[in-house]
């Protein structure tokens, strides 16, 4: 059995001498773990497709219950991220986010969507690492189903309750609420709604950035329950100041490159 997908690689493991296990996600087939044979000898023609946070055309064969690439070519390998280590990680901590949200049983374009066009962005450099990464994070979340409730006062952001509430209203446990305003309140509701290609044109003053960052950040890790490997090296790699490049002041609803028609 065959079939041809378009996936981005999001995890590779060396397999045996030569070889690699991917887990890969694609539009037509979901997330995937296929068997890359040779693709850590020189000569592999697929090798250059078959590296984490590569955007490949694969052919596979069905072998044992198992599939292997048979061909891969690289579409798009975001070479810019692999130019810096600190974007590189950002986009491993994507990759990894990805991986945890998506199905081996459905198939979710969108989502696939959200990470091409998240590490395009990250590469471009139009917006901060931190402005990409805070739209990913909430927008993820929601894909996996923890949609936030965000009509009502905006001083407040419950983590486990995924709903604002105002400071005598919903005070919530110590560690479970964080502080919102109006203009981050503003900026959740633009991401949880906005098509993907306008999903990073917004703009809100810093401090009110610096909540929302936080915010998605401690939300998607209390829904998925777990903590990010990635994410930690990313906050090792990226120190304790930060790359504080402001986003850039746009309008809501610009519109940005979008890998929907790949």
């Amino acid at each position: 059995m065959f079939q041809t997908i378009k996936a981005l690689v999001l995890r590779e493991v060396k397999y045996r001498d030569a070889d690699k296990l991917l887990t890969v996600l694609s539009a037509e087939a979901g997330k995937l773990t296929v068997t890359a044979r040779g693709a850590l000898r020189k000569r592999c023609p697929f090798a250059a497709a078959a590296q984490i946070l590569c955007y490949s055309e694969m052919m596979l064969v069905e072998a044992g219950g198992k599939w292997l690439i048979r061909e891969a070519e690289p579409i798009e390998q975001f070479l810019p991220l692999r130019e810096e280590l600190e974007k590189l990680a950002l986009g491993c901590y994507f990759a990894e986010v990805l991986e945890t949200v998506g199905d081996a049983d459905s198939v979710n374009p969108e989502l696939l969507r959200l990470g091409l066009n998240s590490l395009y962005a990250l590469g471009m450099e139009k917006y901060a690492p931190e402005h990409i990464k805070a739209a990913f994070e909430l927008r993820a979340v929601c894909m996996a189903g923890f949609l936030p409730l965000l009509d009502g006062p905006d001083e407040f952001f419950s983590l486990t309750g995924g709903r604002v509430h105002g400071a005598g209203q919903f005070p919530g446990s110590p560690g479970q609420s964080l502080p919102l305003d109006e203009a981050s309140c503003a900026a959740m509701r633009y991401i949880v709604s906005a098509p993907l290609k306008r999903l990073f044109s917004f703009a809100i003053p810093r401090e009110s950035e610096a909540r929302l960052r936080r915010v998605c950040e401690a939300y998607l890790c209390e829904k998925l329950e777990r903590n990010f490997g990635t994410l930690r090296y990313w906050q090792n790699v990226r120190g304790p100041q930060g790359a504080s490049n402001p986003a850039k002041r746009t309008n809501f609803g610009q519109t940005e490159p979008d890998y929907g028609s790949l």
